[in-house]
Order: structure tokens, then sequence, then C-alpha cells
């Protein structure tokens, strides 16, 4: 995607944007490789259109729109050309061909990043695979990013990727989120790409910048999100306080008062861990931020009750 003429917070937009569109384009085509190009057409329509014409006013509504419309293209495009070199469509059966799906109320909203974090690690993969796919799909890193992290040449990497995506596309997965035990056939993996993603924003590979904190608060917003999930699994918690405190190196002192009240709640002691996730959400100019941190403190306080 072509950024130059976006501003920051555009760019950063669309970055967040890039894996919700991209979990809703799946859950409505379930294939992955074709949403993916699809939502990259997108963004590149966006960073065009945007700086004439603004931004939307749902941005997200947008993008889901645009990627939908080129993969229904493709489709017909595809549709046609077979029909012309006399191939026998009638032989797939109807309810197996692409279609666009009308969004249901419930899923018309949500953000399936979670369920695209997971998927992303599916068994049919491989670790290394799974991880790479994860990097591009929710990480919204580059080929070339990713095969620096790994260390193999770039063309490798792009390979490698597009047999996941080739592997996740056979595999037949449904695009949901998986069943207690496949969660933890692929929490490893999920932890891993986690960590990989923070590092990359705290100590960038490439760039300009020494560090790219969409990258790291898109970590944390998603090992939040896992943890969430899974509240009581230790590991989980202590990757998310270890990312919290790193990233509290590099920003004011209301992330110093998270870690330590995401501590203190760990430890037992609710009413301090109450006490520092106000103090924090009382220091943040960051509303969502805020909002969460001020919710932490309520969970807590209702607890007690």
């Amino acid at each position: 995607m072509t950024s130059a003429s976006l501003d920051g917070s555009a760019e950063h937009l669309l970055r967040d944007l890039a894996p919700q569109v991209l979990g809703a384009v799946m859950r409505r085509f379930r294939d992955f490789g074709a949403a993916e190009d699809a939502v990259q057409e997108a963004l590149i329509a966006a960073a065009a259109q945007w700086p004439r014409e603004g931004v939307p006013d749902d941005p997200r509504a947008w993008l889901i729109q645009v990627a939908s419309r080129r993969i229904a293209d493709h489709v017909r495009r595809e549709t046609a050309r077979r029909r012309r070199e006399s191939i026998v469509v009638s032989l797939v059966p109807p309810e197996e061909q692409i279609a666009l799906a009308a969004d249901s109320d419930d899923a018309a909203g949500q953000d399936d990043t979670l369920v695209l974090l997971f998927m992303c690690c599916h068994p049919a993969l491989s670790s290394s695979s799974a991880i790479a796919l994860m990097l591009r799909a929710v990480g919204g890193l580059t080929t070339a990013e990713i095969a620096k992290a790994f260390l193999v040449p770039e063309a490798t990497m792009a390979q490698r990727i597009s047999r996941a995506k080739q592997s996740i596309k056979a595999s037949g997965v449904p695009f949901q989120m998986p069943t207690p035990e496949e969660r933890a056939q692929r929490l490893g993996a999920v932890l891993h790409v986690l960590y990989l993603i923070f590092n990359e924003g705290y100590t960038t590979s490439s760039g300009p910048e020494l560090s790219r904190s969409d990258l790291s608060s898109e970590a944390i917003r998603l090992t939040r999100a896992v943890h969430t999930l899974l509240p009581d699994d230790g590991e989980i918690a202590g990757l998310l306080a270890l990312m919290l405190l790193t990233d509290a190196r590099l920003a004011g002192h209301h992330r110093l008062d998270a870690v330590r009240a995401h501590l203190l709640e760990r430890a037992g002691d609710h009413e301090a861990a109450i006490a520092y996730y106000r103090k924090a959400a009382g220091r943040t100019t960051s509303i969502p931020e805020r909002d969460y941190l001020i919710a932490q403190a309520a969970r807590l306080s209702d607890a007690r009750k």
C-alpha cells in the first residue's frame, strides 16, 4: 500500500482496520487468498481517494464494501471466462460457489481479528508458516519485514505465505472461534506471533522510525483480547504484563500505573489494583485506553460487592 499522500492519523487508521476488514471479508467469502488480495486493493483505493475526498464516516464499512466488490467482480470475470472456455460450471454445487452473503445483525459490526488470529494457527500449517501468515494477515507486516525476522530471502517467505493461504483454503476450516481443545493446541503459536508483532513495533527492523507504536499497540490489544478469552492462563497474563512493562518505558507514567494495576490484580490486591487502574485512566489522553482502564476498575469493584 502506498501511503505517501496520507497523513499520519489516516495511515494508522488503515493499519488498525486492515485485520478487522480482512476478518469480515473472510467471514463472507471463505477464501483467504482472495480476501487478502481484495483487502489490499481496498487499502490502495483508500490511500488514493481519502486524501482527495476525506475519510468516510464509517471507514471500516467503506473498506469492507470496496473489498467485497473486488471479489464479486473477480468471481463474475472468472465465471465468464469459464463459460467461454466451455467449462462445465454445473459440476460445482451452487452452495459451494463463492457468493456475497448478507451480514447478519450480529456479524455486521463485530471484530473478527481474534478469529482470524486462531485460524492462522490451523494444524494444517507448520509452526513457521502459521507465524508468518499471522504476521502478514493480522500483524500487518510486509513480506520483507517477515523475511528479515525469519532470516530468509523475501522470495522464499513470499512462497511460504502463499502456500499457507492455499493450505487454509484446502482445509475447509470454518471461519469461527475454535473449540477449547483447538484453542489449547494453537495457543503457543498465537502467543509467539503476538510477541513477534510487539517486538517489531518496539524496535522496528526497517523504515526511518526506531519504533512503530501502531504495531506494539495492536499486539497489546490482541493479547488483552486473548487474556479476556482465557483469563486464568498464567502464560497469557505474563506476556501481557511483559508487553505493558516494556511499552511503559516508551510511554507516559500512566502506562506504569496500568502495569502496577495489572500486577496487583494478579497478586490478589484488588483494592490497590482498582486505585491504580483509576489513576492510569485519569492520566492517559487516549479515550479507548481510558475506557478500558475504567472498565477494569469497575469490573474489580463489582466483583468485591
